[in-house]
């Protein structure tokens, strides 16, 4: 047991635990990628077995250690040249890996979906194993005999191979996930086992090559890949910090919907889906199209932006003559009435089946009576939030406040969907200003000013600011301008020329919007 003591023991036996680990780095390869074709409760389990069965196959040759000499010597002889077990193991090992390399690759270049293709080839828990141990016996032999050539005592070699073994074991799951979770990577290490077998082919006919040279190919490669990755990394660090998560994924899914082959600014996995289609018939017709990019702008969007303003809302006010009153609910034709008192700011709301059955129960008209108190919405509160509290009221009618608590507006329920399912207009009722837009025998747009942009954005790639604080077209002029607009005033924004037909009482009524160059429907 002196040999204990011995410093120069210690120093072979940590530098062969460090050959160990290399030896067995194309091992713990092979072990991710064929775990991989099991299911995720089973990965574990064959990875740690795969890497037992090899400790224990190095352990019982290690103690084999003169039967391990008579694999060296020559056992047959082809073509004049002869062949020892080692060689004729090298060259089986060799032939299967690059069989095993040359599949996988073959399956991943041809883009077959690996769940499907995995449940479809029914890979099972053993047969992946006794893959495992078929590639250990060929990597545990080489490591085996590195061992014996380094050191003397056999209980150097033993524990260099555990310590080597426990290490791996340690190692083996985050390569595995990193491997499995990076498609180039799994190509990389694929084309590392395609070299390695043709290196142990080569051993196999007595060329050996040098293992410095593989290595320092594989590194290399290595290098190069994790550069690749430390670039991918940075971009998705700075989209993230440049576009929410959200809005990234509504952009995704939009350039699919659009149809179109636009380089894409999120990932090349998005440009690869953008691209894989006819452009000229698209994945989804074009009102499927226009009703999910409508539901995935839905969380950008905020109750102002479709809101009825307070100057387009009819009132009844209080203190106005009976006659009045009548007149008005008569041209009435909205199921809920704002009512007023002297002032603009309303009172309330009175329902029109209230007002049906007051007037069949009762001789007088009383609409002070009537009058409900609607929800209140901030005006930039988020249609989203705003249907749910649609959804736990029980009404379906909302005032639309500024931070001063002036009414702006009113929104409906009935707003809110037309937001998903397009323009829903009552018998007798006027086209939506959401709505109101017609393109021309040009080309060009006529629109009304108060439309929303992000409505208008449905029918023209037109660049938004997304800390605008105008939400109409009407907005967009007066903001670039710094005044009202005048009839027959042109201004371009973008690609788009905006020329302003109609104005009354300070309001934009009508705006066309000319394409500058050939229009590119994005619906």
């Amino acid at each position: 047991m002196e040999w204990i003591a011995d410093p120069s023991i210690w120093a072979g036996l940590v530098t062969l635990i460090v050959l160990e680990l290399v030896l067995g780095i194309d091992n713990l390869v092979f072990i991710a990628i064929l775990a991989e074709k099991l299911p995720p409760a089973q990965r574990d389990r064959a990875r740690v077995t795969g890497l037992l069965l090899a400790l224990v196959m190095r352990l019982l040759l290690l103690t084999s250690i003169s039967w391990l000499a008579t694999l060296t010597k020559p056992l047959l002889t082809l073509a004049g040249h002869p062949f020892s077990a080692r060689d004729l193991i090298m060259l089986v090992g060799g032939v299967f890996l690059l069989f095993k390399a040359t599949m996988e690759l073959n399956e991943r270049l041809e883009g077959k979906d690996e769940e499907q293709n995995t449940q479809k080839r029914g890979a099972r828990f053993w047969p992946v194993v006794a893959q495992i141990v078929v590639l250990d016996a060929v990597f545990s032999l080489d490591s085996v005999i590195t061992a014996v050539g380094m050191v003397d005592h056999l209980a150097v070699m033993m524990a260099a191979v555990v310590v080597a073994i426990f290490l791996m074991l340690l190692a083996s799951k985050p390569l595995t996930r990193f491997v499995n979770s990076h498609p180039t990577i799994v190509i990389l290490c694929l084309s590392f086992l395609l070299m390695i077998g043709f290196s142990l082919i080569a051993d196999g006919f007595g060329f050996h090559i040098p293992k410095g040279y593989l290595y320092a190919a594989i590194g290399f490669s290595v290098i190069i890949e994790a550069l690749n990755q430390l670039a991918q990394f940075n971009r998705r660090r700075f989209l993230s910090a440049k576009l929410p998560l959200r809005k990234r994924t509504a952009e995704a899914v939009l350039r699919l919907l659009r149809g179109h082959h636009e380089n894409a600014d999120l990932d090349a996995e998005t440009s690869s889906l953008v691209a894989d289609h006819n452009e000229s018939q698209g994945i989804f017709n074009k009102q499927e199209r226009l009703m999910i990019a409508r539901v995935l702008g839905m969380g950008q969007r905020s109750v102002r932006s479709i809101m009825t303003s307070r100057h387009d809302i009819e009132n009844i006010d209080l203190s106005d003559e009976p006659a009045k009153i009548m007149e008005q609910l008569d041209r009435n034709q909205h199921t809920r009435i704002i009512i007023t008192e002297k002032s603009d700011e309303p009172l309330g709301v009175v329902h029109v089946i209230d007002l049906l059955q007051q007037s069949l129960h009762e001789n007088s008209l009383d609409l002070r009576a009537l009058i409900r108190q609607p929800l209140v919405f901030p005006e930039q509160l988020p249609l989203l939030q705003a249907l749910e509290q649609f959804r736990n009221a029980r009404t379906h009618f909302a005032f639309v406040v500024d931070e001063f608590g002036s009414v702006e507006g009113v929104v409906t329920l009935s707003d809110v969907m037309e937001t998903i399912a397009g323009n829903l207009p009552n018998e007798s009722e006027e086209l939506d200003a959401r709505h109101d837009i017609l393109q021309n025998e040009d080309g060009s747009w006529t629109a009304n000013g108060h439309m929303p942009l992000e409505d208008l954005v449905m029918y023209l790639k037109l660049p938004l600011d997304e800390k605008r604080e105008y939400h109409t077209i009407a907005g967009l002029l007066m903001e670039h301008l710094q005044r009202i607009p005048q009839e027959g005033e042109e201004l371009q924004v973008g690609d788009y020329l905006f020329r302003t037909l109609k104005v009354d009482s300070h309001r934009v009524q009508k705006v066309q919007i000319i394409p500058l160059q050939v229009p590119e429907s994005i619906a």
